[in-house]
């Protein structure tokens, strides 16, 4: 069974005298709830970056779904299965309500207005905030703009989650939202956090980005 993500050998430097990943390896195979822990600074979201193709690493292999990622073609293909949690959700939310933010990416793959609606409606129950779907998204508290960010993602359908600091101004009762769609989910995951209650909960394998590479 190929992994749904292998990273070989991939290293990546934003100037020449800061190199944040050197050489690392990884590999997430279906099923797999996984932590990804490391220091501020390390290059945790800077690896998120690229695996979604939006940064070029400076040498290595990147490879989805079995496939190895060589242009930005390769990555607009495979890169639609893959749920992209921002760790800020005001970068995520940009329509007038909630229903036509969860609605948007439907909308964009191809969907008509109607099935696309359908799509954020059922998407919206399966989180239970369904009583969101006609408030004004700016207006809403932090928790429910996390939960409403991970609704836009999940009805795009993906195979796998990338989630950026997901507890990230979440209240306790949406805290709880999300720890019982992630327990309960046979998505894979990967998560950034650094709330170790919440990965303890939510994850079965916890990795190290460490001095450019991952620890396992």
């Amino acid at each position: 069974m190929f992994p749904l993500i292998e990273l070989r050998n991939i290293s990546f430097s934003y100037t020449p005298a800061k190199t944040i990943l050197k050489d690392l390896n990884f590999q997430l195979f279906k099923g797999e709830k996984v932590a990804l822990l490391g220091e501020n600074g390390s290059g945790k979201t800077t690896l998120f970056h690229i695996i979604m193709g939006l940064l070029p690493v400076n040498s290595g292999e990147i490879y989805l779904f079995g496939n190895l990622m060589k242009t930005e073609e390769d990555f607009k293909k495979y890169r639609i299965k893959i749920g992209f949690l921002f760790q800020d959700s005001d970068d995520q939310l940009f329509s007038p309500t909630v229903i036509d933010d969860v609605a948007f990416g439907p909308l964009n793959i191809g969907f008509k207005g109607e099935e696309a609606r359908n799509i954020a409606e059922e998407t919206l129950k399966k989180l239970k905030i369904y009583h969101l779907k006609d408030r004004i998204t700016y207006k809403l508290s932090g928790g429910e703009k996390r939960m409403v960010a991970l609704a836009t993602i999940l009805a795009m359908n993906p195979e796998i989650l990338l989630l950026d600091e997901p507890t990230n101004g979440v209240d306790k009762k949406h805290l709880n939202l999300l720890i019982d769609f992630l327990k309960d989910t046979n998505l894979s995951f990967i998560i950034i956090s650094h709330d170790e209650n919440f990965i303890n909960q939510v994850t079965k394998k916890k990795v190290l980005l460490q001095h450019g590479k991952i620890i396992s």
